[in-house]
């Protein structure tokens, strides 16, 4: 009856690469530094670098988020694929703007922003993560920390670093707190068409 590619055969292919996109999960490992220990399924980062996920930010509203199991020296963010994941901390050059352990947000050696002094990051605390190709934005515990930083150019995917004994575990899915309105998980590049 000439179906071929069509019908009912052509939907089961297209259910098909939905189901199997649906499985695809975002971690860190894809790209590492050296030093950098990566466990629990890729959302656990320790040792001494830096590490990308494995997807870039291709929509218009991302949002993730960081736990800090373990203080030390440490930084979340994005960056590009040129960025330096052995050089911490990062935000040193134009490959990545990262919010610094110390409150502190760089991106090219320069600080773009800082969190208010009675809003460090500690331990146990959830860090979450805006991004919109424009402006990157910070939110602790939940709460918006008003604390825009722009500046880095092209594609970017979520970074971070440790080192000092820091210990960070990335969530990508199922969050501690309800993303900002307008925002969601990180999608693959298929799922957006």
């Amino acid at each position: 009856d000439g179906e071929g590619w069509g019908g009912a055969r052509r939907s089961q292919v297209v259910k098909t690469q939905t189901a199997f996109l649906e499985k695809k999960i975002l971690y860190f490992s894809w790209n590492t530094g050296t030093d950098v220990v990566i466990v629990k399924s890729g959302r656990r980062i320790c040792g001494t670098g830096g590490c990308l996920a494995n997807a870039p930010l291709h929509q218009n509203k991302s949002y993730f988020e960081f736990k800090i199991q373990s203080s030390g020296v440490w930084g979340i963010g994005v960056a590009t694929q040129k960025v330096n994941l052995n050089q911490v901390p990062l935000g040193r050059d134009t490959n990545s703007l990262v919010l610094r352990h110390d409150g502190s947000v760089y991106h090219n050696n320069e600080e773009k922003n800082r969190l208010p002094a009675n809003s460090l990051p500690q331990e146990g605390d959830i860090v979450g993560i805006t991004y919109d190709h424009v402006e990157m934005n910070l939110y602790l515990n939940g709460k918006n920390m008003h604390c825009p930083a722009s500046g880095i150019r092209g594609t970017v995917y979520p970074v971070v670093y440790v080192d000092d004994s820091a210990i960070l575990d990335c969530q990508f899915s199922d969050f501690y707190h309800t993303p900002p309105q307008g925002f969601e998980k990180i999608l693959f590049e298929q799922q957006i068409f």
